[in-house]
């Protein structure tokens, strides 16, 4: 589009939903609108005069409002992490394996080389390296497919570990659907071994609240849970604790998303238990669980009850402590995102913006990349009594 700055809204619509391969209809239901509409509005005969109207169309074309306006809003950087996940989305599509037609050429990865790719693709995201991690993702499926096609047993545990920070990511950049295909798909891998089950249960859990299925994801994590619980928990490996009282966690969020404060209490209570028995600094199965996480989890579980005073205290209770700095950066940098919609609840928008600028110091991907973050961002910038320097960063990332 090098003369995209003449093109006028409609066919900026109907540009990014051919880059998207989306037909009219498609695309159309997916905005709840007729194809007719969708027509209408790419040749220019009906206006697009309405806010809300854009920012479904962006939404739904994974791109920023501004774009659809002509303006250069969205950074580079940004566009090729679109573009990666395309790429995501075509890894996650084929069938190659299942048809006989490996979808990489030569010899297969060795298991032990396959392995640390997976944890490096792990590292990368736990360090809100994003991009990164969206490069690795289809190249480390593929050969995870085909390792898992090979020898099932061993393979099998590197796949669910694949799937898993495969939708971790994609929850985290607002891909909520296919976010989903890729969680499912890890407990489809997973099935027969509990263990296996309950990793992948705690980003089936993740994806199901973002989708909105509150309830889905609360009897998904329970089930999960109880299912791995040990009989004693002061008898039970510190590794077993933690996927039990992750899932605990997300199923306290799911309850608390569905305004359930008796479960929510109940739930991130048990989870406070184990946690004690693990204690802080661990990452057991990739969960980061311990006492200070859970109560991390508190900030979360308030904020969905509607309670930002409570939600504050525990933010400002937490990251007193000295294991606040032993989580990863995409931990950290998440819940002060959680923290500032914490404050903004509170009427505190100088608040607000200094853990954002805490934030985007701790994971700069945190708030370039998620679209949540950005959102929260643009929400602190538009107050009247924003601070300077939230102002600027808001302009940094072009979301003013």
């Amino acid at each position: 589009m090098d003369s995209g700055d003449r093109l006028p809204v409609g066919r900026r619509v109907a540009y990014w939903r051919a880059r998207r391969k989306l037909s009219q209809q498609v695309f159309a239901d997916r905005l709840g609108k007729s194809k007719s509409w969708v027509d209408k509005v790419e040749r220019g005969v009906r206006a697009l005069d309405k806010v809300s109207t854009l920012q479904a169309i962006a939404a739904v074309l994974r791109i920023d409002t501004a774009v659809l306006l002509g303006r250069d809003a969205r950074p580079a950087d940004v566009t090729r992490c679109a573009e990666g996940v395309d790429r995501i989305q075509a890894a996650l599509s084929t069938y190659d394996i299942a048809l006989g037609r490996p979808a990489t050429r030569g010899p297969a990865m060795p298991a032990d080389r396959l392995a640390r790719e997976v944890a490096h693709a792990w590292t990368a995201f736990q360090h809100a390296r994003y991009p990164q991690v969206i490069a690795l993702v289809p190249a480390v499926l593929a050969e995870a497919q085909r390792c898992h096609a090979d020898d099932p047993g061993p393979g099998r545990a590197l796949l669910v570990e694949v799937y898993r920070v495969t939708a971790s990511l994609l929850v985290k950049l607002g891909e909520a659907d296919l976010a989903w295909l890729a969680a499912d798909r890890a407990m489809a891998t997973a099935t027969g071994e509990p263990v296996l089950v309950a990793a992948a249960a705690v980003q089936l859990g993740q994806v199901l609240r973002a989708s909105g299925r509150a309830r889905a994801a609360m009897s998904t994590a329970l089930a999960a849970a109880y299912r791995i619980a040990p009989p004693d928990p002061d008898d039970a490996r510190p590794a077993e604790l933690s996927l039990c009282g992750t899932l605990l966690v997300q199923a306290a969020l799911a309850a608390a998303r569905h305004g359930d404060d008796h479960a929510t209490a109940e739930l991130i209570g048990e989870a406070a238990g184990m946690a004690v028995r693990v204690g802080d600094g661990h990452d057991h199965h990739r969960t980061g669980f311990g006492p200070t996480a859970v109560d991390l989890a508190r900030v979360v579980a308030a904020l969905e009850l509607g309670d930002a005073s409570e939600a504050v205290a525990w933010h400002e209770k937490t990251t007193e402590r000295d294991a606040w700095r032993w989580l990863p950066a995409e931990h950290r940098a998440a819940h002060l995102v959680d923290a500032a919609r914490a404050y903004l609840q509170a009427d505190d928008p100088a608040n607000a913006g200094r853990v954002l600028i805490a934030a985007e110091r701790t994971a700069p991907a945190e708030l370039r990349h998620r679209p949540a973050a950005r959102d929260v961002v643009a929400r602190v910038a538009r107050d009247p009594h924003a601070p300077a320097t939230i102002i600027a960063l808001a302009v940094a990332l072009r979301v003013t």
